[in-house]
């Protein structure tokens, strides 16, 4: 009888009929529905983290497929330029060196007009001199009215045919 007088005796009763209640009341089932709600919760949180995660890692591959791409396509750009600026010098080299050649043929084209100046000087010159030159040695050996004539004639032809 010892039992019924000890305080722990009647904290275990106690205890054992406060079990009774709560399993009366239905807390075993409270509590396990409770810990299996927050399981589901728990196992639909990670189920969502693996999707996020699936999905950035598609998402990862898809800009990394861009970034490729846009590299790609600036390579080709750049090599693109480069046969353009190639192009273009090209272009300009053959168009100076066109330029060269029309500025010597113009250079060469003014040097002999100056050569057939020069002679055309050279003989004006060389035809004034003989008209003069025949005009004096005239002027000594006729004389009068008919030499007048005679020089007169004489100057017009040599100078219609030297020049």
């Amino acid at each position: 009888m010892s039992f019924f007088w000890e305080a722990e005796s009647w904290v275990a009763i106690a205890f054992l009929i406060l079990l009774a209640i709560f399993w009366k009341l239905g807390v075993p089932g409270m509590v396990t529905k409770a810990l299996d709600d927050r399981a589901d919760r728990i196992k639909s949180e990670l189920d969502e983290a693996r999707l996020l995660k699936d999905e950035a890692q598609k998402v990862l591959a898809e800009a990394e497929r861009r970034r490729r791409d846009a590299e790609k396509e600036a390579e080709g750009i750049i090599a693109s330029a480069r046969a353009d600026a190639e192009r273009v010098a090209a272009e300009a080299k053959v168009k100076v060196e066109e330029f060269v050649a029309r500025r010597t043929k113009m250079a060469e084209a003014k040097i002999a007009q100056a050569e057939q100046q020069a002679v055309a000087d050279v003989r004006a010159a060389a035809a004034d001199a003989a008209v003069a030159a025949a005009e004096d040695v005239l002027r000594g050996s006729v004389k009068g009215q008919t030499a007048d004539s005679l020089i007169s004639q004489g100057i017009s032809q040599i100078s219609s045919k030297l020049n």
